[in-house]
């Protein structure tokens, strides 16, 4: 909060952060800075943003601050020249450019952060304003919703030193490739990150040897090519979007009856197949005729026949209607092309989906996109690269059949909405009760309560993923990666040893610290090439600049530990 000074007028805020947006991303990282760094923040959001927000209310140590717009009065209403950092994080990626171009003139260095989602440009933007880095929340967590949903690790490369470094389990690495052992995943329930013995690991950070190896080896590929489909597929492809499930069981079940009946009146009057054929039929069309010689079993049989062909005129009718109408929305909506098994079922079309959905179509994997209306930001990318797309519903049951939840081989529900995606989830397992199913919650509590009580393990909070990277830059720190491991998150940054540094003259032994942090290369002052996998004994010196693999708090306290004295 600010405070007043002697004459009794509010003082300037110094040093605080100030954020603009209102959504879970915005909450959680003013909750990180607030509770984790013991930052003042201050959260900057429209009236018509505040009608939507989340209740920051909560974070008892964070300043709320409504303007009518956000403009150079609002900046400069919440100290923005005297600020550490800004973050824009609304999902608007012209808007936060104007604002940063807004800010960068009102406070020429200030350090800024925003959130594009298309961050192609991100490094030009990066260079031009200076003291700044663009990230996005999607780009971050879309990896590991993959990775997830496969049952894979998360192998996001990550550019050090001219090295790419990928994450991968130790046996498909050769031992010289290995960088740093970074958990033990033995344990499912609680993997152990960055044991004291790199040795106990099985997934570790490896340096990637050529571009079809380990690359291809951490992501899977070979096992994942996609099948060229059978004729038998694709006839039942077809037939499944032309006619609906209970048609197919009603025709099915009339026929099953016929073939049966008239299997068993030929074997009563020693028929020929084409004999046995010829009755059968002539009785389902034209009604049963009264035969003297019959027994009375054999005229059983022949009058079952006869209700069955009642039944079966109608449905070759229905059959004729239905699968016209449906061929037409089928054409409509790509499913005549819909996979029909061992595919990945993509619900929620927003940034995230959007970005799960090009990664997932970068890999060859089939699948099937659900958006609930035409406005979905990934509906014109479904079509544009033949994605099988459903518009509807996906709390309905009839949706996710027509999407082939009953027989696809994982579903990712990655909406804005915690409910709609419990929901979609558990109408999931209720069509098929081993497919692999993430969520995307952002509750933490709700997470916990629906593994423990629904049996829903794999959730994900893309706030949470996304979260390090943005207040790690916020804080002016050179987080160059994330990595994924369960639900805990670990950070790839470099940390510049300053004259006067503690750390200075200690080993690099000293520096670890087991389970949060561990050095994997030096790079000495002047030399264009880092010591990887430096020894314990390897003296850290002053303008060394150090690569680690830490935890949140970790890096944190290295960060303490370095500060000049």
């Amino acid at each position: 909060m600010r405070r007043a000074d002697h004459s009794g007028m509010p003082a300037a805020r110094t040093n605080h952060f100030v954020l603009n947006g209102s959504d879970d991303l915005t909450f959680r990282l003013a909750q990180q800075l607030s509770e984790r760094y013991r930052a003042e923040v201050v959260v900057l959001m429209t009236e018509a943003e505040q009608a939507t927000a989340r209740d920051f209310t909560e974070l008892a140590e964070v300043a709320l601050v409504v303007a009518e717009r956000i403009d150079e009065q609002a900046l400069r209403g919440v100290d923005v020249g005297t600020a550490a950092g800004l973050a824009l994080t609304v999902q608007d990626d012209v808007g936060n450019l104007s604002l940063a171009l807004l800010a960068r003139d009102v406070a020429p260095r200030l350090r800024l952060v925003l959130r594009m989602y298309h961050t192609a440009l991100g490094q030009d933007i990066e260079s031009l304003l200076g003291n700044a880095r663009v990230l996005s929340d999607a780009e971050i967590a879309g990896p590991e919703l993959v990775a997830t949903a496969l049952g894979e690790v998360a192998a996001t490369p990550v550019q050090v030193a001219r090295r790419t470094l990928v994450v991968a389990p130790r046996a498909d690495v050769l031992p010289q490739d290995v960088v740093c052992g970074l958990a033990d995943t033995s344990d499912g329930d609680a993997p152990q990150v960055l044991p004291a013995d790199e040795r106990t690991a099985d997934l570790v950070l490896a340096e990637e040897r050529g571009p079809a190896s380990l690359w291809e080896t951490s992501l899977g590929l070979s096992r994942l090519a996609p099948k060229r489909p059978s004729w038998a597929g694709l006839v039942l492809s077809f037939l499944g979007a032309l006619f609906s499930r209970k048609t197919r069981i009603a025709v099915t079940a009339v026929l099953a009856i016929i073939v049966a009946a008239g299997a068993a009146l030929a074997v009563s009057l020693d028929l020929q197949p084409w004999e046995a054929f010829y009755e059968a039929a002539a009785t389902v069309l034209g009604g049963p005729q009264p035969e003297a010689g019959y027994q009375p079993r054999q005229q059983a049989l022949q009058l079952l026949l006869g209700l069955a062909g009642l039944a079966f005129i109608p449905l070759v009718t229905a059959l004729v209607v239905e699968g016209t109408v449906r061929a037409r929305l089928a054409v409509a909506q790509l499913r005549l092309i819909q996979p029909r098994s061992g595919h990945v079922v993509v619900v929620g079309l927003g940034g995230v989906g959007t970005r799960v959905m090009r990664l997932l179509h970068d890999r060859g994997i089939t699948m099937v996109a659900v958006a609930q209306d035409e406005n979905a930001r990934g509906v014109p990318l479904a079509r544009e690269l033949d994605i099988p797309l459903l518009i509807g519903d996906p709390s309905r049951e009839t949706t996710l059949r027509q999407a082939g939840v009953d027989r696809c081989r994982a579903l990712l529900a990655v909406d804005r909405s915690d409910m709609a995606n419990l929901q979609t989830g558990l109408y999931a397992r209720k069509l098929q009760q081993r497919v692999r199913v993430v969520l995307r919650l952002f509750d933490p509590d709700l997470a916990d309560r629906v593994r423990t009580t629904f049996d829903l393990p794999l959730s994900r909070s893309v706030s949470s993923m996304a979260v390090p990277a943005f207040a790690e830059a916020l804080m002016g720190r050179e987080v160059i990666g994330t990595i994924a491991v369960d639900r805990r998150v670990l950070l790839i940054a470099e940390m510049f040893v300053p004259t006067g540094s503690p750390l200075a003259g200690t080993t690099t032994a000293n520096v670890n610290r087991e389970g949060s942090m561990r050095v994997v290369a030096v790079t000495e002052f002047g030399e264009p090439r880092p010591l990887w996998k430096p020894g314990p004994t390897r003296r850290v010196r002053e303008r060394d600049k150090l690569t680690v693999v830490a935890t949140r708090d970790g890096l944190t306290e290295l960060t303490m530990r370095n500060r000049r004295r």
